[in-house]
């Protein structure tokens, strides 16, 4: 399914920054950013941002002004990848979202999240988040059956390309 290396084409000229929305089932707004657009390849597309002020957060911990976080959302594929770097460019951890399949309209890029995260370190240790506000969730929102049958499937793949350490999993500092 989809992108197999890490090879980026030319991102256009005039698009410098997006910005970025998550979004919960029932559409409202749960967490937005800008970011600046590295790469556009098929379903990918890839962006970076720049943590400007210190973050602690409940399953990332402390997060220091500086870090850099490299975005990769599929729009067909219900999964998103974050690789945290510290601000001396060594690799913290990545961040996974289960959602739906990102949009992409050139200016915004949209995902709907699904609840259920992934959170992997540098070692490859890895602890699945979240699957009991997923299932809340599920309930709450009315998830319909597609979605609720997705999400499993979107998990085993993304531990899959995890485990075999494959795009965007093969990144070496």
């Amino acid at each position: 399914m989809g992108i197999e290396s890490s090879a980026e084409v030319a991102v256009p000229a005039d698009i410098e920054s997006v910005m970025v929305c998550a979004r919960k089932f029932d559409g409202r707004l749960h967490r937005e950013w800008q970011a600046r657009l590295v790469a556009l390849e098929e379903s990918l597309v890839i962006v970076e941002g720049v943590f400007e002020s210190e973050i602690l957060h409940p399953q990332l911990g402390h997060i220091a002004p500086g870090t850099l976080s490299t975005e990769y959302y599929w729009t067909d594929r219900c999964y998103s990848v974050f690789r945290f770097r510290e601000p001396a460019g060594a690799l913290r951890n990545y961040y996974c979202n289960i959602n739906l399949p990102a949009e992409f309209d050139g200016r915004v890029l949209t995902f709907i999240d699904l609840d259920i995260d992934v959170l992997v370190a540098p070692d490859f240790s890895l602890r699945i988040l979240d699957e009991d506000e997923f299932a809340a969730n599920a309930a709450r929102y009315n998830y319909p059956a597609a979605v609720r049958d997705a999400v499993p499937r979107a998990l085993a793949e993304l531990l899959a390309r995890i485990e075999r350490r494959e795009y965007p999993f093969d990144w070496q500092a």
